[in-house]
């Protein structure tokens, strides 16, 4: 077989981006040290990644300091503590947060873009949130950042509520609209009707549409890679696939996949071992038993995430019979 990549592996108009800070600080609270962080931030210029989730902008109110680290807020003090002469002109990363609605007092926490070393602000939001999503996609736009669009738990929801957030996202500034299987629940012929309806809702208005898998039946790399293979130009992915619950797309196998000389390998496989294994001795995250039990009956993941924490937590068999009782 050649070593020349197909075209589907290789557009250099496909952007990563790496959500381990983000998505990951959901197995600690986001108590990550600085130099967690940073060695992060170092490995995604090194790797050519392309934008770098650094955390939430959510409510201090709702999540109180004293129980979340610093990157569930994102607080401009510490980003700048730790990313300090960040020019995303130079290093060719773009810093991004999540702000959550209903969760973020994103009025008051999101500054002008100028004043800020972020670039961008993706919006999550649930179907019954679409109002307040379309509120705050506007407010970010207008403040210079560029916005995206992220529907959470679309295998939870109708093809009715589908339709009518998209029809809303539409006509505003959001440049991404992304697809999210929060459950980890998709197989690939959903994520082709997902990708295709997506698509055909945002043609003409120049919006790309982006992955968020997670790997709960062990689909997060497959399904990432199929929403490439028919079009998506942004995907999401975390270092070991660290990441709430069974986690998230590993970074490490889709830049294999891309082919594109621009990404290297070797910084992630560096970070991986020097920070994110040794974090495994502490940390537990996977695609485990309950982890596939959840996923496969399109259910939160805070039951399994229960469980493992419980004292029984290796009679899978329990939680099966009672997780299947409920359904």
């Amino acid at each position: 077989m050649p070593d020349k990549a197909p075209w589907i592996t290789y557009r250099p108009e496909l952007k990563v981006l790496d959500c381990t800070i983000r998505d990951g600080g959901l197995v600690n609270n986001h108590q990550f040290s600085d130099e967690f962080v940073r060695a992060v931030y170092d490995t995604c210029i090194a790797a050519g990644i392309d934008h770098m989730e650094v955390g939430y902008k959510n409510s201090p109110r709702l999540f109180p300091p004293n129980e979340f680290g610093p990157w569930r807020h994102c607080h401009e003090a510490d980003l700048n503590r730790v990313f300090a002469g960040h020019h995303a002109e130079k290093t060719g990363l773009k810093l991004v947060a999540m702000a959550d609605a209903g969760k973020s007092d994103w009025k008051e926490q999101i500054i002008p873009r100028e004043e800020s070393v972020l670039d961008m602000i993706r919006v999550a939001f649930y179907a019954h949130q679409v109002s307040e999503a379309v509120e705050m996609i506007e407010h970010v736009s207008s403040l210079g950042y560029e916005a995206t669009a992220n529907l959470m738990s679309v295998s939870n929801i109708s093809e009715t509520e589908i339709d009518t957030v998209l029809e809303a996202i539409r006509p505003t500034r959001a440049t991404v609209m992304v697809i999210v299987d929060s459950f980890g629940h998709l197989y690939r012929e959903q994520i082709d009707i997902l990708y295709n309806k997506y698509a055909a809702a945002m043609e003409g208005t120049g919006k790309e549409i982006g992955i968020h898998a997670h790997n709960n039946i062990q689909l997060g790399f497959a399904n990432t890679i199929e929403a490439i293979i028919l079009g998506a130009n942004r995907a999401d992915a975390t270092m070991g696939g660290l990441g709430r619950g069974a986690g998230n797309c590993p970074m490490e196998l889709l830049l294999g996949f891309l082919r594109n000389p621009k990404f290297k390998l070797r910084p992630v496989v560096q970070l991986l071992q020097q920070f994110i294994e040794p974090l495994r001795q502490t940390t537990l995250w996977g695609p485990l038993v309950p982890y596939n039990i959840t996923g496969q009956l399109n259910r939160h993941p805070r039951d399994a995430i229960k469980f493992l924490d419980g004292p029984d937590n290796k009679n899978y068999l329990r939680f099966y019979d009672e997780i299947v009782g409920d359904y």
